[in-house]
């Protein structure tokens, strides 16, 4: 029998967005050989290439089933985190939206936070080489790369009825919000391609499957990566009780998300020693900012019942309905599965001082979709929900243990800061205003803030806010790129201090983007892949 090679030129932990990329990308060049390691499943299940299977996902076994610490400013609720388990990542379970933030992001990652080549002209052309857009093209759109973009092929009547209340509320109908102006309301693309989800497991890691030089394993939990004098030359993984060791003959990449990268630097005994201590951890290489600067959109939702029985969440249930539109999609890729459910949205200010869009919407023909939303009678409901764009209050990610099977000790601190309550209590404010224009008002038969109880004073939006706050799913920043005695990985992604070992995913974001966050990620692992294979030459 062959003995099993376990030397590979490049070890990427963890198969989500920036690990598929990464995956994808540097194999391209065959006299290298790359591992990919998942600790999740592979993508097969049906709910995560339909695009309305986004509904059937926030909750299961595609997710880790993480949880806040009680959160000290949001009634000491412990809130449910839900982050993709699978290959794929979060981009096979999120609900495929398509925003990259605005130019002044990045233009603050390169200029306030010390990052080097991170400015909006300097990444424009790794978001172009990444995107394939169907209607979009120019110097701010690609056409050719893999991840696929394209418009609804049949938006919901509700959606467009949604963005005509943004224009008569007073925002510009924006047809493209990743293009010269983000301000305004419109349907949103999506990461879709003929009406099937393309997350970066589809668009960047299956095309390389075939590659000889290429090898994906999925179920390998990683306990550490290994270093050796200053550097790292491996990771060790828990594979169903066993315990393997993979040898990196150039470079180790952690890639796990904003939670997994800082717990297996910290489980490698890489952060604050005193983070490190508590947990009854070695210290191999002190650096104090792991697992800092944690960072999310704090999302708040309103659901709305309906006049009449029109919404996608007759569909959750087993009704000739449903059949008949299974047909459809099988059919023709039509249809109610064809639908993300996040159909429409748009950006506002909060802020009028501020020069970009501060808050965000995201309307959802359907209510009760992810897990934790109240619903309302199936068939008869709607949801908008809204968060403020650049929070200033910042969590932590923990290391429980040296066991990696436990989950990190996560604190997103969220409304920590003052300002940010005040704007997310004018996303609430601004989200019930638009609602309440002619176009929606007729569909509208009554308002259902979570709890039920009124909401019209200060002290009410506070206490509601507070109350009802959630995780917009876009935790970024804990592996912090910068140069400050805080930041973890320089602006080449590798980190301070250690050879052979770079972290290429959300969690190096120093503040989090103005948008959801799929498309930055991708964003950053192009650009990783381009630093990785330059360095290692």
């Amino acid at each position: 029998m062959a003995q099993r090679d376990d030397s590979f030129d490049y070890v990427i932990a963890g198969g989500g967005t920036a690990g598929c990329v990464l995956a994808g990308r540097l194999s391209e060049d065959a006299s290298v050989r790359v591992l990919l390691l998942e600790a999740g499943r592979a993508d097969r299940h049906p709910f995560i290439h339909v695009p309305a299977g986004f509904a059937k996902l926030t909750a299961g076994p595609y997710q880790w089933g993480f949880t806040s610490l009680p959160q000290a400013h949001c009634d000491g609720r412990e809130i449910p985190l839900a982050q993709g388990k699978v290959i794929g990542g979060g981009g096979s379970i999120n609900a495929q939206v398509f925003t990259r933030g605005v130019a002044q992001d990045y233009d603050d990652w390169a200029s306030v936070h010390g990052c080097e080549g991170w400015s909006a002209k300097e990444v424009r052309k790794y978001f172009v080489r990444s995107e394939g857009n169907e209607r979009l093209s120019g110097p701010l759109h690609g056409t050719e790369g893999p991840l696929s973009v394209s418009d609804l092929v049949n938006p919901h009547p509700l959606a467009k009825a949604f963005v005509r209340a943004g224009q008569e509320f007073g925002l510009p109908y924006n047809s493209d919000f990743n293009g010269a102006e983000q301000y305004g309301v419109g349907l949103y693309q999506t990461t879709t391609r003929h009406s099937r989800r393309c997350s970066a497991a589809v668009g960047y890691l299956r095309p390389a499957r075939g590659r000889e030089n290429l090898v994906v394993m999925t179920g390998a939990m990683v306990r550490r990566v290994i270093t050796d004098h200053g550097r790292a030359i491996g990771i060790e993984t828990v594979e169903g009780g066993t315990t393997r060791r993979y040898t990196a003959r150039r470079e180790v990449i952690v890639a796990a998300g904003a939670f997994g990268s800082p717990k297996i630097l910290q489980l490698s005994g890489i952060g604050d020693p005193a983070d490190l201590e508590r947990a009854g951890i070695e210290v191999v290489h002190a650096l104090p900012g792991v697992g800092k600067n944690l960072q999310d959109h704090c999302d708040l939702d309103i659901v709305y019942e309906l006049t009449s029985y029109q919404s996608m969440d007759r569909y959750a249930r087993p009704l000739p309905a449903t059949a008949a539109a299974a047909v459809q999609y099988a059919a023709f890729r039509r249809g109610p599965l064809a639908s993300t459910v996040v159909e429409a949205g748009g950006f506002a200010f909060g802020n009028k001082e501020e020069t970009t869009p501060d808050l965000q919407f995201h309307f959802l023909p359907a209510a009760g979709v992810e897990a934790g939303i109240a619903a309302v009678r199936p068939g008869y409901g709607c949801t908008l929900n809204s968060y403020f764009l650049r929070p200033r209050s910042r969590g932590t990610v923990r290391v429980a243990g040296p066991d990696p099977r436990q989950a990190p000790l996560i604190d997103p601190n969220y409304l920590a800061d003052d300002h940010d309550l005040d704007m997310a209590i004018e996303g609430v404010r601004q989200s019930r205003e638009i609602m309440g224009q002619p176009s929606m008002a007729p569909h509208i038969k009554a308002e259902h803030l979570a709890g039920g109880r009124p909401v019209r004073t200060k002290d009410d939006y506070i206490a509601f806010v507070r109350r009802h706050g959630r995780t917009a799913y876009h935790p970024v920043g804990t592996c912090a790129m910068g140069v400050s005695d805080q930041s973890v990985v320089s602006p080449r992604l590798e980190v301070h201090g250690l050879r052979g070992l770079r972290v290429v995913d959300s969690s190096v974001m120093p503040r989090i983007v103005s948008s959801n966050t799929q498309a930055p990620t991708v964003m950053i692992a192009e650009y990783g892949s381009d630093m990785i294979a330059e360095d290692t030459r």
